[in-house]
């Protein structure tokens, strides 16, 4: 039993006291632990050291009062189990030496067993959950089928994906046979993840908002469906999409536990697309814990009472940033951790 099981009470839609809290990207660059440790090691050998990624899971554990903790890894291991030798460059960030450009590319990737390419994911959330002591719940992820592609064809961040758009319309054969590849792997990934003990898992689709609503749903929303509808008999899903609230109505109707939300959309509006009966996640801007911790103590007490202390977890809209401070970052959790009921 989890001591601290607040997060899952969200999660289930039941009456709790406050919110929980938690931040994406907790475990970043903004904590001082973590850039002496990437000093030391590159950040995918932090990935893939069990070790590594359970020490960095647990950091923002160890010092803020946070009500869950998400599994420190990245989206691209998914692609590199599947062969796609991505690497993290300094100053560019996620680099791909051959993106996918044809049908052959794609033909030739396969859909890997993942206990013998992303074993040290599972071995890293053993770990952790002995870290952990039931404290608190442990969330694992993956990219959305989309988001990864966007990376796969593109070979880099880019901010229109203009080229992974491109390819999608172009060859839109090579386009849903890599989906669906991406797709397999990843259900089999998280399904794991859920056998090795995580308390819920989260969707990311970081890029979805680029596309028009009906291309969404050609080329993201039904992929990630796949993955909820063989995800939410197992655990708990959240999907979380950046610049996604035109999908949140249809996403309502799924069998998602909750739905992640950013800084573009209102409580009001968010909670109305999705019929008041869905647990919401986020919305606070990440840049605006650039402003003071009493204008952000103030800020999430706001945020809170607008989305309503029930069938809501507080976080941010999107991850932390490098450059936060960290009194700013814990006057955020502090002031979901003291919110009273006015």
């Amino acid at each position: 039993m989890i001591k601290n099981d607040l997060y899952l009470k969200a999660l289930r839609g039941e009456t709790v006291e406050r919110p929980p809290v938690w931040m994406m990207r907790q475990a970043g660059r903004f904590l001082p632990e973590f850039r002496a440790m990437r000093d030391e090691y590159d950040f995918f050998t932090r990935c893939r050291t069990p070790e590594l990624a359970s020490d960095i899971t647990m950091m923002p554990i160890r010092r803020f009062p946070l009500d869950a903790a998400i599994l420190f890894s990245d989206i691209l291991v998914v692609p590199q189990a599947m062969g796609m030798d991505f690497e993290m460059r300094e100053g560019i960030g996620p680099w791909l030496e051959k993106p996918i450009r044809t049908l052959e590319d794609v033909q030739n990737i396969e859909v890997p067993n993942v206990d013998e390419t992303l074993g040290y994911v599972f071995d890293a959330i053993e770990m952790t959950l002995h870290k952990l002591d039931n404290d608190i719940p442990l969330i694992g992820f993956a990219g959305s089928p989309w988001t990864i592609l966007c990376y796969c064809v593109e070979g880099k961040g880019s901010k229109a994906w203009d080229v992974a758009k491109s390819f999608c319309f172009r060859n839109p054969e090579a386009a849903h046979l890599l989906l669906q590849k991406i797709t397999d792997t990843t259900i089999a990934y998280l399904k794991r993840k859920v056998e090795k003990g995580v308390s819920a898992v989260q969707v990311f689709d970081s890029w979805g908002g680029c596309l028009s609503p009906e291309d969404y749903q050609i080329f993201s929303y039904q992929y990630i469906n796949q993955i909820v509808e063989a995800l939410s008999p197992l655990t708990h899903v959240v999907v979380f999409g950046k610049g996604c609230w035109f999908a949140l109505e249809e996403m309502t109707m799924s069998k998602v536990s909750a739905l992640g939300v950013d800084w573009t959309i209102t409580p009001e509006l968010a909670r109305k697309l999705t019929n008041h009966t869905m647990t919401l996640q986020g919305n606070f801007d990440p840049n605006r814990l650039n402003s003071s911790p009493e204008t952000i103590t103030k800020m999430v007490t706001e945020m809170i009472n607008r989305f309503g202390k029930d069938r809501y977890i507080a976080n941010l809209g999107h991850g932390i940033l490098p450059n936060i401070p960290l009194e700013n970052a814990e006057a955020f959790i502090r002031a979901v951790v003291d919110w009273k009921p006015n």
